[in-house]
């Protein structure tokens, strides 16, 4: 554990996530385009992720149970070759059924990425480095969206819609070539496991979705990440272009600032829970308030918002794909090791839930209000998508109600059991206490090797 040959599969397994993620936000920024290959409208155009989105929701609970039974190593290579296909689908579509097909292949495969790499990560490396590099798994593999933004849409825009997905394609093959190579589940090559049966499988599902913590973190991923998808995936892209009036480059560097943003603040994150383990729904709550406010403003707004604005709002929707990762921090902490697998995929259809319904919601309000002439004949005005993206806070109500009502429950275990969550200003104040004993401690450590010139105070700060 934590050798080279542990990095060297946790980064093979990170570049997977990463294509995966690609292949996953392409067609958001081939939304315009794809309008016009099949003569789609908003509610057909939004079908596209939707459809793909639920099979990727639907499959998660299937996929988690199958990594704890088959291991991470099969799943992600087999999820790379379902990727692959459906990009070769939709390369060679015309129409709006055979785009679909492509999706369900590639919302299929990218279905098996995501939890199978997280499940690595505890077999190949220590506890105390697992929450940072789940953290840090989740944000690398958004560069897979600046892929999709920069390198994808230069292809699209300059050699066509073919080329561009046969790219895709060739980049899902090297995954899993790569995966298939250099994947391992574990660092020792031990005898097959004996495997559950469907009872036991059975029991250890349900035992997994009647435990609080996995409960709540399933409702923290509805809450932070779902609002960040709708905006990366479909609506963000016309919303800026057709609806802010920004020219399209403004609204690929705003797309990608989203990305830079979220793989900033993951660490942070990681950080922050790691000294606050008692605070993270605090932490999903005040991100979830922040999103609520950002699209407020930008709404509420009298014409087209200033840059500035946007600019905020991309910055606060960002901070919830971050945010979402304490879901899995929850799972990994109120599950036993054999049903991480399991509490994780339940964890995960949260969020996406979420973000296909209000995709698919907003493309129908959008629709409705063109036919009935309110747009006056321009499918994405302003305030057709004000009124559509208004959809966002019903959403965003369910999971804010959600989280504190599951965060009872679980504090209310968590008190039978003798551990209290104390109350955040004497938390904050402790924190404070012992930050400044830190401070005196490494000042007096200073000052011994300063004046014995031995190097004993250095030694003292390291080991305490």
């Amino acid at each position: 554990m934590d050798s080279k040959r542990a990095w060297t599969v946790w980064g093979v397994g990170v570049f997977a996530y990463l294509v995966a993620v690609t292949q996953r936000t392409s067609f958001g920024i081939a939304g315009l385009e794809a309008t016009d290959r099949f003569h789609a409208t908003a509610s057909a155009l939004s079908a596209f992720t939707v459809i793909q989105l639920l099979v990727y929701a639907v499959l998660q609970i299937p996929v988690g149970v199958l990594v704890d039974r088959f291991g991470p190593r099969v799943m992600i290579a087999a999820g790379a070759a379902l990727m692959t296909i459906g990009q070769l689908q939709l390369a060679a579509a015309t129409s709006v059924p055979g785009g679909v097909v492509g999706r369900i292949f590639v919302g299929a495969g990218d279905a098996m990425t995501f939890i199978s790499v997280i499940r690595l990560i505890p077999a190949w490396f220590p506890a105390r480095r697992v929450p940072m590099l789940t953290q840090l798994t989740g944000q690398l593999g958004q560069f897979g969206q600046l892929i999709s933004i920069a390198p994808f849409a230069i292809v699209l825009h300059g050699l066509g819609w073919s080329p561009a997905f046969l790219g895709l394609a060739a980049l899902g093959l090297l995954a899993f070539v790569l995966s298939s190579a250099l994947l391992r589940n574990t660092p020792e090559i031990s005898a097959p496991a004996v495997q559950p049966g469907i009872k036991e499988t059975a029991a250890d599902l349900a035992k997994a979705w009647t435990q609080p913590g996995t409960q709540l973190g399933m409702w923290s991923h509805f809450s932070t990440q779902f609002a960040g998808n709708v905006f990366v995936m479909t609506w963000g892209y016309p919303f800026l272009v057709s609806g802010q009036g920004l020219d399209p480059v403004e609204a690929s560097v705003l797309l990608s600032l989203f990305v830079v943003v979220g793989i900033i603040c993951g660490p942070l994150l990681g950080g922050w829970v790691g000294r606050h383990p008692m605070r993270r729904s605090t932490m999903v709550l005040a991100v979830t308030f922040s999103i609520t406010a950002a699209w407020l403003a930008v709404i509420l707004y009298p014409g087209a918002a200033p840059l500035w604005l946007l600019v905020l709002l991309v910055l606060v929707l960002a901070l919830g794909g971050p945010a979402s990762m304490i879901g899995f921090d929850f799972a990994r902490t109120f599950n036993p090791s054999h049903r991480i697998g399991t509490a994780t995929g339940i964890v995960n259809v949260g969020g996406f839930f979420a973000a296909l319904v209000t995709m698919y919601v907003v493309g129908l309000i959008l629709d409705l209000l063109n036919n009935n002439g309110f747009s006056g004949g321009n499918l994405y005005s302003l305030d057709s998508f004000r009124i559509a993206l208004s959809f966002q806070f019903i959403v965003l109500a369910v999971g804010v109600v959600a989280v504190v009502r599951v965060r009872g429950k679980v504090r209310r275990r968590m008190a039978l059991a003798g551990e209290s969550v104390p109350p955040l200003r004497e938390a904050l104040a402790d924190n404070r206490r012992r930050r400044a004993q830190y401070r005196t401690e490494l000042r007096d450590g200073r000052y011994l090797r300063d004046s014995d010139g031995d190097g004993r105070g250095e030694g003292k700060d390291s080991d305490g």
